[in-house]
């Protein structure tokens, strides 16, 4: 399984090269490094207790740099280069989670940004003050994450700020139940516990018995 565990941390480091704006060059290496130990037959673990870094360098695809971080993941599990890339994009990383969180991907991102369509400066002290609010980059964007739920079942515009004023409420912040009414043919339904019937109530106000199937009846988003 550690194939798999460094293949994760090489295709999160490409991820923290792209939000970065890092060359692509390097972007690509790491996602190449990591479907080349996603596919790889023999364990790395391994091919290190036989041949040591010398056998790591001997995988096709994999160059010296990858192999010294594979090397340090066998033998310390972690590779310092993550940890030091997620600590210096972790503003960028809650940025953009932000705006992932209201559709928004990376790519449309930069472009909105460099068209100045999105001031990007503007959200980096907000982002900031939630990191030292919330004490880590995962707990920032669990934050945002339920303050985006909350609001996006009422529809209703959320910032990062909005995080900070909503803190305290976290926990108890739900999403809008959604309600689902009955309609046939654009007139509301009732059911009728007593008789065990649908109703169509017309225009009118008049109780209809409903003949038809229920497969046939129409729920709405109220």
């Amino acid at each position: 399984m550690e194939n798999k565990k460094i293949a994760g941390v090489f295709y999160n480091i490409a991820q923290l090269l792209e939000i970065k704006g890092d060359s692509a060059f390097r972007i690509n290496a790491y996602r190449k490094a990591a479907r080349i130990l996603e596919h790889l037959p023999k364990e790395v673990t391994d091919i290190y207790k036989e041949k040591g870094i010398k056998g790591l360098k001997e995988i096709q695809g994999i160059g010296e740099s990858s192999a010294k971080k594979i090397e340090e993941y066998i033998k310390k599990q972690k590779i310092t280069y993550f940890e030091e890339l997620q600590e210096e994009t972790a503003i960028r990383q809650i940025i953009t989670h932000f705006f992932y969180s209201k559709g928004l991907g990376l790519q449309e991102l930069k472009e909105n940004a460099k068209k100045r369509k999105i001031i990007y400066s503007r959200f980096t002290k907000p982002a900031k003050q939630l990191l030292e609010l919330a004490g880590s980059i995962e707990k920032s964007k669990e934050a945002i994450d339920k303050v985006a739920a909350w609001a996006n079942s009422r529809k209703l515009d959320y910032t990062i700020e909005t995080v900070f004023k909503k803190w305290l409420e976290l926990d108890r912040l739900k999403p809008k139940e959604v309600v689902k009414k009955p309609f046939y043919k654009g007139d509301p339904m009732i059911y009728s516990q007593a008789k065990r019937k649908w109703y169509v109530i017309s225009k009118q106000g008049e109780w209809l018995l409903y003949a038809g199937k229920e497969s046939e009846i129409e729920w709405r988003i109220q």
